[in-house]
């Protein structure tokens, strides 16, 4: 056979494989990948080049379940309602983890590098003696703030047993759909509206 066939195959696959490390958006980069795989798979094949098709033929089935995962991911957030809380579709893709009480999870102005769900327990924002019930999202503010710094101190009251969401984690999903940015958006806005009434109702008080 042609060896230019093979080249061919192996220079379309590689430069479809730059191009998914250029995409912000992780449905069609995982799709591009997904095809680069298998055109890399056929330059492998076709020059017996063992490792370069072993490689890339068990990159295949992680780019095809990756792939079919951001779709769920992409519809569930399509199908979520305005008043639906973030939390109920974000939390499969969070990381469980348990705090003792009295852990300080982060201090004000300290670096923001997640978003928090309380499944249980309860926390505790230090500077507005403010305290958290199940069900409760926090650390989004940080996330999205200019100097991503927390605007206030986070300890656990209780045992608690949270999710978390990395900052990089955020972002890839917001890639996927404008949509999580309207939710978290509205998250902001009732955090901030909730911290002006504090503000003035403290200061009505003096």
């Amino acid at each position: 056979m042609d060896p230019s066939i093979g080249y061919a195959f192996g220079f379309v696959g590689a430069a479809l494989m730059l191009a998914s490390y250029m995409m912000k958006s992780m449905l069609p980069l995982r799709v591009v990948a997904l095809v680069a795989c298998v055109f890399l798979v056929v330059y492998g094949a076709f020059f017996s080049a063992l490792p370069t098709l072993l490689l890339y033929a068990a990159l295949i089935p992680i780019n095809i379940k990756k792939t079919l995962q951001i779709r769920k991911l992409v519809a569930s957030i399509e199908r979520a309602k305005a008043d639906e809380p973030v939390s109920k579709w974000l939390l499969p893709h969070m990381t469980r983890r348990t705090a003792a009480a009295g852990t300080t999870l982060w201090r004000q102005g300290d670096e923001a590098t997640e978003m928090l769900y309380l499944d249980s327990g309860r926390l505790r924002l230090v500077e507005h003696d403010e305290v958290l019930d199940a069900g409760a999202l926090v650390g989004e503010i940080g996330l999205f703030a200019p100097d991503h710094r927390r605007t206030l101190s986070l300890v656990c009251e209780t045992d608690c047993v949270l999710y978390a969401l990395s900052g990089e984690a955020m972002q890839q999903l917001y890639f996927q759909s404008p949509k999580l940015g309207f939710h978290v958006m509205r998250l902001i806005v009732a955090r901030l509206m909730h911290d002006t009434d504090r503000a003035r109702a403290a200061a009505a008080a003096h």
